[in-house]
């Protein structure tokens, strides 16, 4: 009997060894162990030594560096080891072309420009490999969560808010939600309140002093004038009169409190007095009809008389001449008096 052919390995399909490939990229995203020298081979190529001597020091059997006396040995930085990664996926791709497995890039990183063979990040119209999207200013990976943009830039949301978002005017912080802006300022809606009182603006709005909001409360409290009449403060239509500012309705006689007929008043004293009562502190009222004296008048008794009001009391004649008998304070004109009282 002859002998039967030595079976023939049957090459691995392409659609397999791209899923080996992607599986191969998933381990070597966590890959933590110091990466290979760039100038090494591809893994499947790569042969390694039992023993190897380098400049620095010696390898021993397990693959490990033994310094040499004087020797610093440093730890890879992270840039070295994604080199690493990319020098090893490059490895592996040619190693899959010489048996016969085409490998499609996904395209070239928009930030260091290498092909993309494993996973990715399309973002801002390009894509990236996942340790390259990053924070513009932080350099936080971005590429499982939410970023901003800003001038084809990606930004983290804390860093974003901290360089463009608009300022409140209260506690200068960044806006990052609801935005009220009033007095050409932009501010938190919780941080516009009344800086006397601090309650936040109702119905009624606010009104502005030196820069600052206050109530209408607080506000005619502390800046408006008050009245002279009440004391309170004079918010819409006013009066100015006897050096002071007055409420309509408070502007009225300071001793009878009656609104002065025609807007006819007098100032004693820096109060308004009706004409009455103004020539009755002044003691220029007729002692006989009980109206104030304008013009020319007599003084007697006391008193002070119209011309024509000062007359005798029992005939009613005129005492022009200011000639008269006084009787339990009552004038009387001679002859009157000499018949009653004589």
């Amino acid at each position: 009997m002859s002998d039967l052919p030595a079976p023939v390995p049957v090459p691995p399909s392409p659609a397999s060894a791209n899923k080996e490939l992607d599986a191969l990229m998933e381990s070597l995203l966590d890959f933590d162990q110091p990466p290979p020298s760039p100038s090494a081979p591809p893994p499947l190529a790569r042969k390694q030594s039992a023993k190897k001597k380098t400049e620095d020091g010696q390898l021993d059997n397990k693959g490990s560096r033994t310094p040499t006396p004087g020797s610093d040995v440093t730890t890879p930085d992270s840039s070295s080891k994604t080199d690493a990664i990319d020098d090893l996926l490059g490895g592996l791709s040619s190693d899959l072309e010489k048996i016969g497995v085409h490998t499609v890039a996904k395209g070239h990183c928009a930030s260091c420009g290498k092909c993309i063979v494993g996973k990715m990040v399309t973002a801002l119209g390009e894509v990236w490999h996942p340790e390259h999207f990053v924070c513009a200013v932080c350099k936080m990976e971005l590429g499982s969560r939410g970023f901003f943009e800003r001038e084809g830039k990606p930004y983290c949301e804390k860093d974003y808010h901290h360089l463009f978002s608009p300022r409140c005017a209260y506690c200068k912080g960044p806006i990052q939600e609801n935005i009220l802006t009033a007095m050409d300022q932009s501010w938190h809606p919780e941080h516009f309140f009344c800086a006397q009182c601090g309650d936040r603006f109702g119905p009624e709005g606010f009104l502005e002093k030196d820069g600052k909001p206050y109530c209408t409360r607080d506000f005619y409290q502390l800046f408006a004038p008050k009245c002279s009449g009440c004391g309170e403060p004079v918010r819409e239509n006013y009066l100015t009169a006897a050096n002071g500012t007055w409420h309509p309705e408070c502007f009225v006689c300071s001793d009878c409190l009656k609104p002065f007929k025609d807007g006819s008043f007098q100032e004693l004293d820096g109060r308004p007095l009706c004409s009455l009562h103004f020539h009755s502190r002044q003691g220029t009222l007729c002692g006989a009809c009980r109206e104030p004296i304008m013009g020319r008048c007599i003084a007697a008794l006391d008193r002070k008389f119209h011309p024509e009001h000062f007359v005798c009391a029992f005939c009613l004649c005129q005492l022009s001449q200011g000639v008269f008998k006084e009787q339990k304070g009552k004038p009387y004109c001679s002859g009157c008096h000499t018949k009653l009282f004589l």
